[in-house]
């Protein structure tokens, strides 16, 4: 005799085997996230517990804790329209004080590279001065030029002095000429003057920043320069 289950038994155990699923499934939507605890400590000193951020330490910061009792979070207090605009004035601060600083590391390396020694560092200083000395060298020979010109020139104006609008006039505007040339070429010569201390303020400033780097990253050229 074959001993086969019914159709019957099948459907009924199919049945139970559903709806154990689905009991087991809804207990679990049930069940939900696992629960948090927000403890703090309010204005009065009183230890509060909630299962919800708690509105007496809105002003303070409150620990979230797991079931277990070990600290999960910690939220801070919750700022007013003031406070959180105060708050991020100064993360911005600080943001763009992180940047400058990063700026300044990378500046820094960058000049180290450029200049790893105080041998360098001179040879670049002398480079960058020969340039604007030979420039400013032209133009105080020029000046000499003009001024031996506008001398030959008064010269010749000497001769009219108890009447100098009686000179020719090519010999005025001559002199009126070198005149106002001799003006740029001052102005010219002052303009060099400035950028060769400009130059020697950037060296003497790299100078101040390099040394701290150099002692970081000692070479045998330091040494043998003079300081």
């Amino acid at each position: 005799m074959s001993l086969r289950p019914s159709r019957t038994w099948l459907s009924a155990a199919g049945g139970l085997a559903l709806v154990s699923f689905g009991v087991t499934l809804s207990a679990q939507t049930v069940a939900g996230p696992t629960p948090q605890i927000y403890t703090c400590t309010d204005a009065s000193g009183r230890k509060l517990t909630s299962d919800r951020p708690i509105v007496e330490c809105n002003d303070r910061e409150q620990t979230i804790l797991n079931p277990s009792g070990t600290v999960k979070a910690r939220i801070g207090p919750v700022l007013t329209p003031y406070e959180q605009s105060q708050s991020e004035v100064r993360i911005r601060a600080e943001q763009k004080e992180r940047a400058r600083k990063e700026e300044e590391k990378r500046m820094d390396r960058a000049l180290l590279i450029r200049y790893p020694n105080l041998v360098a560092h001179q040879k670049g200083r002398e480079e960058a001065l020969a340039q604007v000395l030979l420039v400013r060298q032209v133009g105080a020979e020029r000046m000499k030029d003009l001024l031996a010109e506008r001398s030959k020139l008064n010269d010749e104006m000497a001769f009219y002095a108890s009447n100098p609008s009686k000179a020719p006039a090519k010999l005025q505007r001559q002199l009126a000429a070198v005149t106002k040339t001799l003006a740029e070429q001052e102005r010219f010569l002052a303009e060099k003057d400035k950028e060769i201390q400009a130059v020697n303020t950037r060296f003497d400033e790299e100078r101040q920043r390099l040394e701290p780097l150099w002692q970081a990253n000692p070479t045998p050229a330091i040494a043998s320069m003079p300081r």
